[in-house]
């Protein structure tokens, strides 16, 4: 296929007028041929969730290749708003909350407003768990049949056949953004109790201990695939930053960072090779908008620093520039293995 031609296939779903992260931003930094590189690497490798602003101005969600392609809505329910999805560790169900359409998701509160719903992956079969604000703040368990859940009580675990509590912990100050590791053995979550109001820690599911990740204003984490790191947003100066670092808080890096760009909703590849983000100019403006562009990168080229960034340079002389491919605008995505792409209800 001639590069001209590829190009504009890769690039077709990116709107053109992204607020913060331009095309014209990524092919300067990284060079046309490097994102068509990096997106014919990924575009096999499973499919992504997330949630985005529907042609009628509500939030569905929606499901694509890691490339762009084969986008499609999954839900299409003009009553309601559906966002932070999350598909099970088999990659065949999707966990998402949805408001009435009406209620806009708030950053800080989305994981405690609305229904909890499960459906196919393909948006089949859509089933609501409970009542509006159940299960806050819900993440799936190691095998798909637990989900544990964060309420100001403590952390709490559900069968998802029985839909009754089974054990509980203490909550340890995690307030927010809960999510079980692949293994089974951990929770991370936002905490408040390491001397700061934002701090990512961990959390022992038998036995309730806990530790700090990173105490310098972090948020929205999530595992990488071997259940041993962490990838967060870390906000050491003007600009929200990803970052990655070992469960124990031992080993903290740099991933990616742009001046003009507070980067958030970091989630590694199944694989754990590639990274997958939002952000924008406004601080918490991804659900007030209609999200914001997401990104997707090579973990094998961080750190990675976009623009001119001069402080950031001077402190990561080595650091790349690319490539980054640019996707649609979204809110909270999610990627699995499992390919769903041309699966239809």
């Amino acid at each position: 296929m001639h590069m001209a031609k590829k190009l504009s296939m890769i690039f077709a779903c990116v709107t053109m007028t992204l607020i913060c992260f331009t095309i014209g931003e990524a092919r300067i930094a990284s060079g046309e041929a490097g994102v068509a590189s990096l997106a014919e690497e990924v575009r096999d490798l499973g499919c992504i969730v997330y949630g985005a602003r529907s042609n009628e101005l509500d939030w569905d969600l929606f499901l694509m290749r890691p490339d762009g392609s084969a986008r499609r809505n999954l839900t299409r329910t003009s009553d309601f708003n559906e966002g932070m999805p999350r598909f099970s560790p088999d990659g065949t169900r999707i966990l998402y909350r949805r408001l009435p359409r009406g209620e806009p998701f708030d950053n800080n509160r989305h994981g405690m407003q609305g229904e909890l719903v499960v459906c196919r992956a393909d948006g089949s079969d859509v089933q609501v768990l409970g009542r509006s604000g159940d299960y806050t703040w819900a993440s799936w368990g190691p095998r798909g049949e637990r989900l544990a859940c964060l309420s100001a009580v403590g952390v709490y675990f559900v069968d998802m056949v029985e839909r009754k509590e089974l054990t509980h912990l203490k909550r340890q100050g995690f307030f927010q953004q809960l999510i079980w590791s692949p293994d089974g053995q951990w929770l991370c979550g936002v905490a408040n109790s390491f001397g700061t109001g934002w701090s990512v820690a961990r959390m022992e599911v038998a036995t309730g201990r806990v530790n700090a990740v990173s105490t310098v204003d972090c948020c929205t984490p999530d595992w990488f695939p071997d259940s041993r790191r962490i990838l967060f947003s870390r906000r050491p100066d003007q600009w929200t930053q990803l970052w990655q670092a070992d469960a124990e808080g031992r080993q903290l890096s740099l991933v990616y960072a742009q001046d003009g760009r507070h980067v958030y909703g970091g989630c590694a590849s199944p694989d754990g090779r590639y990274a997958l983000f939002t952000g924008n100019q406004s601080e918490d403006g991804d659900a007030e908008r209609s999200g914001s562009p997401m990104a997707l990168i090579r973990l094998a080229d961080t750190p990675m620093i976009v623009g001119v960034s001069a402080a950031m340079r001077q402190k990561y002389p080595g650091a790349n520039h690319g490539p980054i491919l640019v996707l649609p605008d979204g809110w909270e995505p999610h990627w699995t293995a499992h390919d769903v792409a041309g699966e239809t209800p």
